[in-house]
């Protein structure tokens, strides 16, 4: 579904699945694949909008749960991407995948190749993404900000009145906080969670972070 010119928001299926969003610049990223099993029904509804799997150039992970990494597997074996990874996530690759897998009860996801290493920032052309490292939900997360449209995809770090959970393997309670501080100062007027409805509007985004607060850093 386009939320706006070049951005496109795919809903979560299902239980342990993801939102999925896709940047369509001078070129085209996907972040957070989601599950696998719902990999087909996600491809139709791209194609619905115009977007082949092979128009597609980059994926990149919010973190490395396997309900926002599962199927980055089989996307790259049905288009052409290459598999971007911020530099905190290449340490955690394997044990993070195996480990959350485990505590979820589910199947270790299929493993996939590393094309790309970032760090502070990822182009996409004339565009340049902020890459923010917002540990706490998983020490390898990651938030991408575009300051010129003002959009933060945050992954876990956040829902619509929900934080990330922090008793999963690695989680950490103190650091989430800090990220979550961290990213609440950006300007920020669409905010794009991993999981749940999207919220529009900078001061929807300021109260939502005004109830996180009172409700959750106590």
């Amino acid at each position: 579904m386009r939320i706006q010119e070049g951005l496109y928001w795919y809903k979560e299926k299902g239980l342990l699945d993801a939102n999925t969003y896709v940047i369509k610049a001078d070129i085209t990223i996907l972040i957070d694949p989601g599950l696998g099993k719902y990999l087909g029904r996600q491809l139709e509804e791209m194609q619905e909008d115009g977007i082949d799997p092979k128009d597609v150039d980059s994926i990149l992970i919010t973190h490395l749960h396997p309900d926002h990494c599962d199927a980055t597997a089989a996307f790259t074996e049905v288009s052409d991407a290459k598999v971007a990874l911020h530099s905190s996530q290449l340490e955690y690759l394997d044990v993070m995948i195996e480990e959350t897998s485990r505590f979820l009860g589910m199947a270790t996801s299929k493993k996939f190749e590393v094309d790309i290493v970032f760090d502070d920032s990822f182009n996409i052309g004339s565009k340049e993404l902020k890459i923010l490292h917002t540990p706490g939900h998983s020490p390898e997360s990651i938030c991408l900000y575009s300051a010129d449209e003002k959009t933060l995809i945050c992954g876990d770090l956040v829902f619509d009145k929900g934080v990330g959970r922090a008793d999963l393997p690695f989680g950490d309670e103190e650091e989430l906080i800090k990220s979550i501080n961290m990213v609440s100062a950006l300007d920020t007027e669409l905010l794009l969670p991993g999981h749940g409805p999207i919220i529009r509007g900078k001061s929807n985004v300021k109260r939502n972070y005004e109830f996180i607060r009172g409700f959750y850093f106590r």
